[in-house]
């Protein structure tokens, strides 16, 4: 048994499940309608079998291979902050998109970076080449991968995440980049 399927079974709370695998919450509402709307939720405390049972019997294990295999694929839309720093002085740099408030974007960004919104989106739709590296990033990561799979999903293939977000390339690739927290954050 890998080391991930050992930390997921039926027994799992579901916000153990969304913790150990991010993508979990978009992989299953795409697979099984699961998590997306007030009929469908569920309850951070409920376990994934509760939750499989009351979404129409769904065997457990079917949909425990389906976050493993889910988090694998997701795996392969991360950019490590050592590879992004690297692709930022090559000829064509990637795009890079902040996820981030206004606020936190105002006090620190990655160069060249630009701050996310529905008119930015609409420009890159328009205009952007589909094979262009494009670097979507937020504070720690959490909402990142689910940016870049809708880029993907709308024929960017060549989109990524930055894993553990502007943070982690603050301590992993950039020391002059200042890290922040922010006041709800543990």
């Amino acid at each position: 048994m890998s080391t991930a399927a050992a930390e997921i079974s039926g027994e799992t709370t579901m916000q153990e499940v969304l913790e150990r695998f991010p993508g979990a919450k978009r992989n299953l509402f795409a697979r099984y309608h699961i998590g997306g709307c007030q009929s469908c939720s569920y309850r951070d405390d409920e376990t994934l079998a509760e939750v499989c049972s009351r979404n129409e019997d769904l065997p457990v294990d079917e949909v425990i291979e389906h976050i493993l295999t889910s988090h694998e694929a997701d795996q392969e839309i991360l950019i490590e902050p050592a590879e992004l720093k690297e692709s930022l002085s090559a000829e064509t740099a990637p795009r890079l998109i902040d996820l981030r408030t206004r606020e936190e974007h105002d006090a620190v960004k990655l160069p060249g970076s630009e701050l996310y919104g529905s008119d930015l989106l609409q420009e890159i739709f328009a205009t952007e080449s589909k094979d262009r590296l494009i670097v979507v990033y937020d504070h720690t990561g959490d909402r990142a991968l689910d940016a870049a799979a809708y880029l993907i999903g709308h024929g960017f293939a060549a989109t990524r995440a930055l894993r553990g977000g502007i943070d982690a390339y603050a301590q992993e690739a950039d020391p002059d980049v200042p890290r922040y927290k922010l006041e709800f954050e543990e």
